[in-house]
């Protein structure tokens, strides 16, 4: 009985937070959930990074083309972003708090498998297992820091989001650090790491367990999505849809390739480019942390056009830039174009009223596929083109940004909305 009343007093205390944010709301973010969920995010990316840090040692040891490089970015893409939707749509109607640690497992599997594969199938195969495990986690994960949000949806996305790219981040040192001095064999004490993550999840598994009931309860009627026509939901979908794809495939030109055209155009040592890759993806982490509160202040819409079309002036003066302006310029380009996401998603929740698991697994999947394509497609042409030309083509991607004005300004209608109720 004490537990039926308790949880009708949070439910009401929550439906209130939805309604009109305020200082309770702050009091009831579980701020120990985000961080257990993003410090495992942070694990999980760091051992994924692993695969795009260790790639010129795999180019060098398999002998393998620009081509071969982009398909084991495809298999890991592709393996991370079709089963993210199917997930997300299942834990919908069925949350499955236990798929947290199981996901791990699978990326705990393939991380063995690339410090001992021997052979560029296996290669392929280790990729897979890891973008497997990513698939179980992060629809998952997304929701269990939406529950643990307070209300504060934006502040949560970006707090899970900066813990995995702060891990992407770290792939390249660690890789420059300790796999580059001792070999591919090195890889497998990365498995500790992995490991540590199944410790932590367990324990957020029995948060889930406890709270999915309460706190999971989607609000859906209390969402300004509702007030938007079927079309026009589905019109303001493909927009973000258009903007995942211009962001990902830059994105992938830098995470992929970019160790390889600073060899290759400054004739820098792969410790150095692995250095100037980590310099980039720590911008990304720290843009990841800037949007989601923002986009809570300033409305969503205006973090998304800013952080795409804002980055354009930027990418263009990428390609004709020396060693130490191109550092800058990447730098700036990682904080600007990273702090998109977590208002993407957000925003995207709100279209979609309780389809939190659906809409997580959806965006984080076909970021991922948009990497994984774009990482293939840049793979052949820097083949047949050169590398120095992915750059001067993909500078103009963040144009596409511009779209970003179509969408529905949900932060305005939801002001107008909350004055009308208090008239």
């Amino acid at each position: 009985m004490q537990t039926r009343v308790e949880d009708a007093a949070i439910d009401g205390a929550m439906e209130s937070a939805i309604a009109a944010p305020s200082a309770s709301a702050e009091e009831r973010t579980a701020y120990t959930v985000l961080g257990a969920i993003s410090f495992s995010h942070l694990l999980n990316d760091m051992i994924q990074s692993l695969i795009l840090a260790i790639y010129p040692i795999l180019k060098s040891g398999f002998n393998l083309s620009f081509a071969q490089i982009g398909l084991i970015t495809l298999v890991y893409q592709l393996t991370a972003s079709l089963l993210q939707p199917v997930v997300g749509m299942y834990t919908d109607r069925r949350p499955l708090p236990y798929s947290l640690p199981v996901g791990m497992g699978f990326t705990l599997c393939g991380l063995l498998l690339l410090a001992w594969a021997p052979n560029f199938p296996l290669l392929l195969l280790a990729a897979a297992l890891v973008g497997t495990g990513s698939s179980v986690f992060h629809p998952e994960s997304s929701r269990v820091a939406r529950m643990a949000s307070g209300g504060k949806h934006g502040l949560a996305q970006s707090l899970f989001q900066v813990g995995g790219n702060a891990g992407a981040s770290l792939g390249p040192l660690l890789a420059a650090w300790i796999i580059v001095p001792h070999g591919r064999g090195s890889v497998a004490w990365f498995s500790l790491a992995a490991l540590l993550a199944i410790v932590v999840l367990l324990q957020v598994e029995r948060w889930y367990a406890q709270h999915h009931a309460v706190r999971g309860k989607p609000a859906a009627k209390r969402n300004i999505g509702e007030t938007l026509s079927r079309g026009r939901v589905a019109a303001a979908l493909v927009i973000l849809g258009v903007l995942v794809f211009s962001k990902y495939f830059y994105m992938a030109s830098l995470s992929s390739y970019y160790t390889f055209y600073l060899i290759h155009t400054f004739d820098v040592s792969v410790q150095s480019a692995q250095t100037h890759l980590f310099a980039f993806l720590a911008a990304v982490a720290a843009g990841a942390l800037i949007g989601g509160p923002v986009g809570d202040r300033i409305g969503r819409k205006w973090v998304i056009w800013i952080s795409i079309l804002g980055a354009a002036p930027f990418t263009l003066l990428l390609p004709h830039a020396n060693l130490f302006w191109t550092g800058i310029l990447s730098v700036v380009i990682g904080l600007i174009l990273a702090s998109a996401f977590s208002a993407i998603l957000v925003y995207a929740q709100e279209l979609l009223p309780g389809r939190v698991g659906m809409v997580s697994g959806l965006f984080f999947g076909f970021a991922f596929g948009m990497g994984g394509i774009g990482a293939a497609l840049l793979g052949e042409l820097a083949d047949a083109r050169g590398i120095d030309f992915v750059y001067q083509v993909c500078a103009y991607l963040p144009l596409i940004g511009v779209i970003a004005l179509w969408l529905p300004d949900l932060n305005g209608k939801k002001k107008l909305k909350q004055a009308s109720a208090a008239a």
